[in-house]
């Protein structure tokens, strides 16, 4: 697994970001968002979302845990799932994310609520903020994404 870091200088290079990456989603695909409250999870899910097609301001899922999208509203199926409400990996296994995954792309959030284990093939962007209100991306790229991750 490869390393990569970006610096992302505000919100729109953020959903630029999350364009590019729908360009090279796939179905079966696991992007896992980490990183503290407000680092941009969300955002980058709604650029990822608005790069399948997705017209509308995609919510949150902080309280539906999982919000579904399909098509013909994107592109490709896509479950963007929010795991903070979670207090342990036991109460995920209710949600099935796995199956999301046999037609779906799955995005997400606080990924690491699922313990250290889940989807080792993910692509795996974490967030941090910087102190001049930057944001600083650090991929986790699986070989299944090293050919796609030299197109960003």
């Amino acid at each position: 697994m490869a390393e990569a870091m970006l610096l992302l200088k505000d919100e729109p290079a953020m959903l630029a970001l999350g364009r590019a990456l729908a360009g090279l989603a796939r179905i079966g695909d696991v992007i896992a968002l980490e990183g503290g409250l407000g680092a941009g999870k969300t955002t980058l899910a709604r650029g990822i979302l608005e790069g399948l097609g997705l017209e509308e301001e995609a919510p949150s899922p902080s309280f539906a845990i999982v919000q579904p999208y399909d098509v013909p509203d994107v592109r490709l199926p896509v479950a963007h799932v929010d795991l903070y409400r979670l207090d342990s990996p036991d109460e995920a296994e209710e949600l099935a994310l796995d199956e999301y995954l046999m037609d779906s792309l799955l995005i997400v959030e606080w990924p690491d609520r699922l313990g250290d284990g889940a989807w080792p093939d993910a692509l795996r962007l974490h967030i941090d903020i910087e102190p001049d209100g930057a944001r600083r991306l650090t991929a986790c790229v699986p070989d299944a994404w090293t050919d796609r991750w030299s197109q960003i």
